[in-house]
């Protein structure tokens, strides 16, 4: 397998960085933060640059990318802290090109390519332990549509949002006939409240309070069938991509303490000619690579057509990204010492969005206990035909 990226995969990745670096830099992700936490400027000029349109069909106005693509992004991102909420929006235009019909793709997914129109996932409650199937939240057919009501938790990026992706229980009257659904719920709903705030990381969330939203019978993705498989799609997507953006994240980490022990002096010589902390500053290197091997493989995981197999190595590979994420992350902060934790210092700030990258769509017990069921299923003997 040729893992070298593609001569437009490393423009791609040259240019975010340039971006980056010149334009949204840590006092520029300040101002934005301390003024309306978004940036319609910024929203616009990743719009005209192609880079929402990466993961979406031609035919829809998208580049027809590939993960790996979108991956080398997020990684771009996660170097900048980025706070336009660019991920929730695709993720949830994914799930509209998974299961929409051909008139839902045509009316949501070009303003969403040209930044018109901001959407986000809305599929986890506070009892659902990171798992989208444990959902409370109902749906009843009606005259006019559909009757939503329950309560969704912490929609990243549904602060901004123009519209949710929301899942829902559709009510049978036999157990076998309840099933998952997703719905296009514009923010503006009659009875729908929106709680918003910023998350300790910089971005802006919300909590959803559905009480009896009534909406279109063209709202449902997929028709009535289960959205169970379309989700899973999805949220693995969202890991490959945060595991993506948790890399950038832990790449200027490591590049921001290499500095700091080369010029920080204690008792007249440098923090780096400690071979103490030499050694120490190897191993962030290490878990760095580590790390960036990992989201590769989650990245290339979202090709596998087997959606177990998928599965299985998207939790791997989310494993392994959090244990060397939080290598990274905490040796960064002891190697800067207590400055390390201030909100002056850019260090701080990276730490908490990377901690927050191993919470987000799983943590690590989450996804182990997710790769234990899926290598328990696939163990269990077949039935032996009578």
């Amino acid at each position: 397998m040729d893992l070298q990226y593609s001569s437009e995969q490393l423009q791609l990745r040259d240019s975010v960085e340039r971006y980056i670096r010149e334009n949204y830099t840590f006092d520029e992700r300040r101002k934005i933060l301390s003024e309306t936490g978004f940036s319609e400027a910024h929203w616009n000029i990743f719009a005209s640059l192609g880079w929402l349109a990466i993961p979406f069909p031609e035919e829809h106005g998208g580049l027809g990318g590939t993960y790996v693509d979108f991956a080398i992004l997020m990684e771009g991102f996660g170097r900048g802290l980025v706070v336009e909420p660019a991920l929730p929006t695709v993720l949830a235009g994914e799930a509209i090109s998974l299961a929409g019909t051909s008139e839902q793709k045509t009316a949501w997914l070009p303003p969403l390519i040209e930044g018109k129109t901001k959407l986000a996932l809305a599929c986890l409650e506070t009892w659902s332990g990171g798992a989208f199937t444990n959902c409370k939240t109902s749906v009843t057919r009606t005259d006019t549509g559909w009757h939503l009501r329950g309560e969704k938790s912490v929609v990243i990026g549904g602060a901004k949002a123009d519209a949710f992706i929301v899942s829902a229980v559709l009510e049978g009257e036999k157990e076998a006939e309840r099933r998952l659904c997703i719905f296009l719920v514009p923010a503006g709903s009659l009875n729908l409240s929106i709680h918003k705030y910023d998350t300790y990381d910089g971005l802006a969330a919300a909590d959803l309070y559905l009480e009896g939203v009534e909406v279109s019978p063209d709202a449902i993705l997929g028709r009535d069938s289960d959205a169970a498989e379309t989700l899973e799609k999805v949220f693995d997507a969202g890991n490959a991509a945060i595991s993506a953006e948790a890399v950038g994240v832990m790449g200027v980490l490591c590049d921001m303490t290499l500095e700091y022990l080369k010029t920080r002096k204690q008792f007249g010589v440098t923090l780096g000619s400690n071979q103490a902390l030499q050694h120490r500053m190897v191993d962030m290197i290490i878990a760095l690579e580590e790390g960036r091997s990992a989201a590769l493989s989650a990245a290339l995981s979202m090709q596998e057509p087997d959606p177990l197999k998928r599965a299985r190595a998207i939790s791997l590979a989310k494993v392994e990204l959090a244990r060397t994420a939080t290598k990274v992350g905490q040796e960064a902060v002891q190697l800067h010492g207590a400055i390390g934790v201030t909100d002056e210092l850019p260090v701080g700030h990276f730490f908490k969005r990377l901690t927050a990258t191993t919470m987000t769509f799983g943590d690590s017990n989450w996804h182990l206990n997710r790769i234990a069921k899926l290598d328990a299923a696939s163990r269990k003997a077949p039935e032996v035909p009578r």
